[in-house]
């Protein structure tokens, strides 16, 4: 189950990246009224999206960190139990991005009917919250949870070499994504974390569960 969670995680960023900035280019609108137009353009793929990539993705991440506090834990404890508590963390604020961001959206849409600048400003200031929650201004809990997987894994033996040493790269990149001059690097981990979770999936795949002591 870690394994497929560790796949899904990777299709959701693989499905997004482009659609997000290729398709919609929601990134390179900076006019709060032609952000609204595209909501109400693709009101309904941007529902689905934010269901699947947020929602669906803060879940099954629960399923991942517990499998890899099985994988863990027998050798690091205390790191095993602190992946868990900061991936459920991370999990919580996904879910609440994914559900602000539906129900702001649906808000918006329907205000703007009859009150355009209404829904203008609405939209403004959820977007700001949601922004905050996604980790828009630095992969801070994304990059430490990399982090503190990798470095645990680098402990117990239990996962590659290899992949735990791309982690930490993955991990600090997502750190330093969090220093205004370097926030473009967080494109830089979304890619590399694609790729590390992956990795991640095929070993927990190939891997037997540790039997209990």
């Amino acid at each position: 189950m870690g394994g497929m969670a560790a796949l899904y995680m990777a299709a959701a960023y693989l499905a997004t990246m482009p659609y997000f900035l290729l398709v919609l280019d929601y990134q390179s609108v900076v006019n709060p009224t032609a952000k609204l137009a595209l909501l109400v353009a693709h009101q309904g793929s941007l529902y689905a999206f934010n269901l699947l990539v947020y929602v669906v993705f803060g879940l099954v991440l629960t399923v991942l960190a517990l499998a890899l506090h099985d994988q863990l834990g027998s050798t690091t404890p205390m790191m095993a139990r602190v992946i868990v508590g900061w991936g459920i963390i991370w999990s919580c604020l996904l879910i609440a991005n994914g559900a602000i961001s539906n129900m702001g959206m649906e808000y918006v849409v329907n205000l703007q009917v009859h009150d355009m600048g209404g829904a203008v400003a609405a939209w403004q200031v959820i977007e700001s919250i949601v922004n905050g929650l996604g980790g828009a201004g630095g992969e801070v809990l994304g990059g430490a949870w990399v982090l503190l997987v990798s470095v645990a894994g680098l402990q117990s033996i239990r996962l590659p070499k290899a992949l735990n040493w791309f982690g930490l790269t993955t991990g600090m990149v997502g750190l330093v994504s969090n220093l205004p001059p370097l926030r473009e690097s967080i494109v830089v981990f979304g890619l590399l974390q694609i790729v590390w979770f992956i990795w991640l999936g095929i070993i927990l795949l190939r891997t037997r569960r540790p039997k209990s002591a």
